[in-house]
């Protein structure tokens, strides 16, 4: 897994279930569609990404049946409390083309912490 440059301070793990079949590049459109303009322009995706504030969110998905399940990692340079705003975000997206999601955040994980450990 590819994390980013090396200032990534946090990663954000979610784990997303949708009620339908559907492609990694439609649940990419979802989590920067539907979280586009619900904080501050400082908290646009977009513009983190340009910015390098955030690294490049991976997404896995894999369909089981009529739905679909995978990951989504957010590599963030931010603070604490803004990454964790970034994963209230992810959170939210609660539709992935014509079907209801579940975004769930299991964890955001301390890089620098897991450094200094090793």
């Amino acid at each position: 897994m590819s994390i980013g440059p090396p200032a990534i301070k946090y990663v954000v793990e979610a784990k997303i279930e949708v009620d339908g079949v559907v492609d990694r590049n439609d649940i990419v459109g979802a989590v920067f569609g539907q979280t586009e303009g619900l904080f501050s322009s400082d908290l646009d995706l977009r513009e983190l990404q340009k910015s390098g504030r955030i690294g490049r969110i991976e997404i896995t998905a894999n369909i089981q049946g009529e739905k679909t399940v995978g990951k989504i990692i957010v590599p963030s340079a931010l603070d604490k409390y803004s990454t964790a705003l970034i994963a209230a975000m992810v959170e939210s997206v609660d539709r992935v083309g014509p079907y209801p999601a579940k975004v769930r955040v299991e964890k955001i994980e301390d890089v620098r912490a897991e450094k200094r450990k090793k």
